[in-house]
């Protein structure tokens, strides 16, 4: 596979499932390199199987596609007349095609995240707009005079006054209700100063429809400084009275996110986390009784993160998605706990949709060598079904109870990419487990390069992943592409440490405040163990690379081995105690290290790379964004500087329009060549 392969392969963005169970819809992304674009349409394929065809094809894209709950039209977004708005158009059901779109809303605050209420009278989005302003000409004139304006100096009042890759500026997300046959959209949060829902890179939506329509659940932060909070909670709001205000119903410290109604409107489902402050908290799956006004959490012990979930038709059963030893799995439970079984084994499964029926599971699927698909799972109910057979030997705690659902059948139903994959040499991947400091059990994986003899000797890529809370395992990504860094003749080698999800919460907290410890002899000693166990590494050229946290890892191994012939560090932390006082989100320091650099500035101190610096001699190719406000780019510089002082063979490169992650096309392949033209100087 080449870059350029990569390029080619059509993006599966975000599903629907229309009401009759008939037909699923689906978003994808065709990039084109040579004109730095990616542009997103809508396709659709039957739940009974056949070809995939696209829907909608405007220069601009389109995405968010849903079914009205008749089935008779679609909504979706696209900028095809400007800014993002919402589109309606008519939908045959019998052939699967739609008729002519036309416009419903022309908000100068453009709209994002619609979804239909549940008679498909109205439609629920969200918009960007002043609090203060009641109307949108009110936020059309401001956004002019800013944009006229020759000042563009900002006074900031409070923290969390950039996020991600912005500036937020006075605008604040908020719900608003509009017509189906049109009319003037209504706010739902006036002169609400706080984001509804929060800021998120995505998942499952902050807000949802009572089945009746009259009510809505929506998730709020409603802290006075959010840049140190993570606790948004769950809030209703009747929409038959104009006068009603949100009623609070989560009680956890933590953040409460997600909410979805059970079908027959008893409960509401949401996933929560039970710590304040700390954004890695396991989610949790909790259910509330909406007339005995009562939280109960089904699965007390299951000790793995809730991603997503999604209700049953029957209200019953609940159908969720984890991580677990390198993949994301799905299964199912009652409500009230009992029931649970694994439906899936291997691959990353999301975006969780039930048939009306019941009997069919639609979700996206992706491994390690195939981007992401719609997938088809066909459940049946089991009686007696052993939970051992079902969940296998390493059965996460809390899978005790005997399992009563079952997948009898599981199908692909788009083929998006099929035609170039065929065509791509793409290495399995192999697991491995080793044992590290404190008697625990960590989990490795290793890709061969193709064409892979076994005879030779192979330099390696030692890969880094982020987070530190993230995982690698059986998924696909565009950023850091495991089978690309294989593809020109390495072996590729990745190690999920302390902190890692998917094994659990303990091993989760093993990174809290000691980011250079325990987690970096995990890694170390998976590195360890793949050279004594496959001959074919060549230990004598190897490079390591990481990202977020992986480039902290990576800046940390500059000052504490030698063993690696180069270095890769892509928007690292080079000084904890400068990255306090520039990031964006200052709830992440402050739990990762303890409290604040004048609270702790011991342990700010103790896992800093850049003390370290006269240790430094590895080659580095250092990678940041200007954008990126999660870890400012001063970090990259303060890195590059030390190393130029220092004599370290080092090289920057330079993004001044990424941010924490490098997405536009052209930008990627830089990064891409860039990256493997210096692990190649170092290790061939």
């Amino acid at each position: 596979m080449t870059f350029e392969d990569m390029m080619k392969m059509r993006r599966l963005g975000d599903i629907a499932v229309s009401p009759d169970g008939r037909w699923v819809m689906f978003a994808a992304t065709d990039v084109d390199l040579a004109k730095n674009t990616r542009t997103s349409h809508l396709w659709i394929v039957p739940t009974a199987g056949g070809e995939s065809r696209a829907l909608t094809a405007g220069m601009t894209g389109e995405s968010r596609g849903r079914f009205a709950p008749d089935g008779k039209r679609i909504l979706f977004e696209s900028a095809r007349e400007g800014g993002q708005q919402i589109w309606l158009a008519d939908f045959d059901d019998e052939k699967g095609m739609i008729g002519e779109p036309h416009k419903l809303t022309s908000l100068s605050t453009d709209t994002d995240g619609a979804t239909w209420s549940p008679d498909g009278k109205q439609i629920l989005f969200t918009s960007a707009v002043y609090p203060y302003c009641n109307d949108d000409s009110c936020n059309k004139q401001h956004d002019e005079e800013k944009a006229q304006s020759k000042v563009k100096a900002m006074v900031f009042t409070h923290l969390l006054y950039r996020h991600w890759n912005v500036f937020t500026g006075d605008k604040r997300s908020h719900l608003f209700l509009v017509g189906a046959e049109g009319g003037t959209p209504r706010d739902l949060n006036p002169g609400d100063e706080h984001d509804v829902p929060p800021f998120s890179l995505g998942g499952p939506d902050g807000y949802a429809f009572s089945p009746d329509g009259k009510e809505i659940a929506f998730e709020e932060n409603l802290d006075s400084v959010p840049a140190i909070s993570t606790n948004s909670d769950i809030f209703t709001l009747r929409l038959d009275d104009a006068n009603a205000k949100p009623l609070k119903i989560s009680t956890a410290e933590g953040g409460d996110h997600s909410p979805a109604y059970s079908p027959d409107g008893k409960y509401i489902a949401w996933r929560s986390q039970s710590r304040a402050g700390y954004e890695s908290e396991r989610f949790r799956l909790m259910v509330y009784d909406r007339a005995a006004k009562s939280i109960k959490e089904p699965l007390p012990t299951f000790d793995r993160w809730v991603d997503e979930f999604a209700w049953a038709p029957d209200s019953e059963r609940i159908y969720f998605a984890y991580g677990d030893y390198g993949q994301v799995r799905i299964d199912s439970v009652q409500k009230d706990g009992t029931h649970l079984a694994r439906l899936t084994k291997s691959g990353e499964y999301g975006d969780l949709h039930v048939t009306p029926d019941g009997k069919l599971l639609i979700a996206s699927r992706m491994t390690v060598r195939m981007p992401g698909e719609v997938e088809e799972l066909e459940l049946e109910k089991k009686q007696q079904v052993t939970a051992e057979r079902l969940h296998g030997p390493e059965l996460p705690a809390g899978s005790e109870a005997s399992a009563a659902y079952a997948v009898v059948k599981e199908r692909q139903l788009s083929h998006l990419n099929d035609e170039l994959l065929r065509e791509l040499d793409l290495p399995e991947m192999e697991s491995f487990f080793f044992p590290s400091v404190g008697r625990v059990r960590v989990q490795g994986f290793l890709i061969k390069p193709p064409g892979f003899d076994a005879s030779k000797k192979y330099p390696v890529k030692f890969l880094i992943h982020g987070g530190p809370q993230g995982a690698w395992g059986e998924s696909w990504s565009y950023r850091w592409n495991a089978e690309l860094f294989a593809a020109n003749g390495y072996v590729v080698i990745m190690v999920n440490p302390r902190g890692s999800t998917g094994y659990g919460q303990t091993f989760v907290d093993g990174v809290n405040g000691d980011w250079g410890g325990k987690p970096y002899f995990d890694l170390m000693h998976g590195l360890d163990y793949a050279e004594e166990h496959y001959p074919f590494i060549d230990k004598t050229r190897e490079c390591a690379m990481g990202a977020s946290y992986g480039g902290y890892m990576a800046d940390w191994i500059l000052g504490h081995t030698q063993r690696f012939k180069c270095v890769v560090t892509h928007d690292g932390m080079f000084n904890p105690e400068s990255a306090y006082g520039t990031t964006d989100e200052l709830w992440f320091n402050e739990w990762e290290f303890k409290g604040t650099p004048w609270t702790n500035r011991a342990m700010y101190r103790r896992w800093s790379p850049m003390l370290t610096e006269t240790n430094m001699k590895t080659p580095t190719l250092v990678v940041h964004g200007q954008l990126d406000y999660r870890l400012d780019v001063s970090e990259g510089y303060q890195l590059f500087t030390t190393l130029q002082r220092m004599k370290v063979p080092s090289k920057m490169l330079y993004f001044p329009d990424e941010g924490h992650w490098v997405l536009k096309p052209q930008n990627s392949q830089l990064w891409y060549k860039t990256v493997n033209d210096w692990v190649d100087e170092w290790t061939k």
